[in-house]
């Protein structure tokens, strides 16, 4: 080990002295590197600990403690220059363990010193433990992780890279998101080997993904648009079979099957009768968002002085929420698919012809 002379002892040059620690960290170096770091100062070995990462101050750890137990004469031998540095600090070579440890402490915090002085392997890290799903793809590793358990999705996205698990999450069934954030919030540690294993497993599933060439479907919209198909007294077996099942999905499809614009389908003669039992008011503020064929079917199966009236309302009406407009066109939807399971309106199917 160079001679670094009173005056660097003073005021070392910080980074010399860190190459020299790091090309003295093997072997017997390990303990130079020690005395080095004792002999400078605490305030200066604070600086050059800033430099190392969590290998370099394993070895000076090592080292050390190897210190308490090697002869004197090696010490004199290696270091004969940083003997008088070793005293400045208050101490021999026996306690460099401790100071040592008290200077990586403020340098590098109490976790890595911990670890380093004694001796506890640190986990590896995410990317070599979860492997290839540690970089997929956010939209492929969302398919993948919609299919797992809640559990399992907060456990792999706690251990990917935060801008890549939010990709993810934006991805993933809302419903899903709040639980799935929930155990997030409540990880603070996970075993190597669990990760591992779920790291494999979805690999598996993600290269045969790629492989098989799978792609996103909107299986509920193609559910919806064969429905649509057939006439609605099946359409009402079909969706009170789901309903067993799940109530809300066949509450979203009971509402997505038939809307206030497939009105523009009914004849005129039903068309008329469901203007019988709609709300006057609930009509206006409907066709405020309507389309214009709409709008123009309901107007045409009015009398001249309804249809008069129904326009001037329209005209004077002013701005109206977005949501009010909605509200009340499943309101008359609604109201449509009720008389047609009551037999007194029809309600066409896409694929049925009227003779």
């Amino acid at each position: 080990m160079p001679d670094l002379g009173p005056a660097a002892r003073q005021s070392p040059d910080d980074a010399p002295i860190a190459a020299a620690v790091r090309a003295e960290s093997s072997g017997l170096g390990c303990q130079r590197a020690a005395a080095v770091l004792l002999g400078v100062g605490a305030d200066a070995a604070t600086t050059i600990f800033k430099m190392f990462g969590e290998t370099e101050l394993r070895r000076v750890a090592l080292g050390a403690k190897d210190l308490r137990s090697a002869p004197s004469n090696r010490i004199s031998e290696s270091l004969e220059t940083f003997l008088e540095a070793m005293e400045t600090v208050g101490g021999d070579a026996a306690a460099g363990d401790d100071v040592l440890r008290e200077v990586a402490t403020r340098a590098l915090g109490p976790d890595l010193a911990r670890r380093a002085f004694d001796g506890v392997i640190p986990p590896p890290p995410p990317d070599e433990v979860l492997g290839e799903v540690s970089q997929a793809d956010p939209e492929a590793l969302a398919m993948v992780l919609g299919r797992e358990q809640p559990q399992t999705i907060a456990l792999v996205l706690s251990s990917v890279d935060p801008s890549r698990a939010a990709g993810v999450m934006d991805r993933l069934p809302e419903k899903t998101r709040p639980d799935v954030l929930r155990r997030m919030a409540t990880i603070e540690s996970v075993a190597p080997e669990v990760l591992r294993e779920v790291g494999q497993a979805l690999s598996s599933e993600l290269k045969s993904l790629v492989s098989g060439g799978m792609r996103r479907v909107d299986g509920k919209a193609t559910a919806l648009e064969i429905l649509r198909r057939i006439s609605p007294q099946q359409q009402g077996v079909v969706i009170a079979e789901i309903e067993k099942d799940d109530q809300n999905l066949a509450t979203e499809m009971r509402g997505r099957l038939f809307t206030f614009n497939d009105l523009v389908q009914l004849a005129d003669r039903d068309l008329q009768q469901l203007l019988r039992e709609i709300d006057a008011s609930r009509l206006t503020v409907a066709l405020k968002g309507a389309t214009a064929d709409v709008r123009q079917k309901f107007l045409q199966n009015l009398s001249a002085r309804a249809a008069e009236m129904l326009s001037d309302d329209l005209s004077a009406m002013g701005p109206v929420k977005l949501s009010s407009v909605e509200a009340a066109q499943q309101e008359i939807a609604k109201l449509a698919q009720e008389l047609a399971s009551q037999g007194r309106i029809t309600i066409v199917g896409t694929g049925e012809k009227m003779l």
